[in-house]
């Protein structure tokens, strides 16, 4: 069983910036890929960035290219967002994701309010 577990939310002023970090743990061995996503209130979840476990290729969804960067530190199973230049409508729920031997793990998500 793998456990992944967010951090870094919080309530930020538009402009401002948050950084989330994302723990995978218990049977996490080799993570092919990790993720972020988001979900706002009556909208589905949306893929917000991702990388690569052994190559750390990046995507970006384009709604954040130029002001979010994915992260990872592979000793750690760890993944960070830093977030920049966050405005009200990135205000949503955050989750990451682990994808370890074919299989996805979420974790509970953090809230990210960013306030005009």
């Amino acid at each position: 069983q793998v456990q992944v577990v967010e951090s870094g939310g919080g309530v930020v002023q538009a402009g401002g910036s948050l950084r989330l970090s994302c723990a995978a743990s218990g049977s996490a061995g080799s993570i092919n890929f990790m993720a972020w996503a988001r979900q706002a209130p009556g909208k589905e979840r949306e893929l917000v960035a991702s990388i690569s476990g052994s190559a750390g290729i990046t995507y970006y969804a384009d709604f954040v290219k130029g002001r979010f960067t994915i992260s990872r530190d592979m000793s750690k199973n760890t993944v960070y967002l830093q977030m920049n230049s966050l405005s009200p409508e990135d205000t949503a729920n955050y989750y990451c994701a682990a994808t370890v031997r074919g299989s996805n793990y979420w974790g509970q998500g953090t809230q990210v309010t960013v306030s005009s």
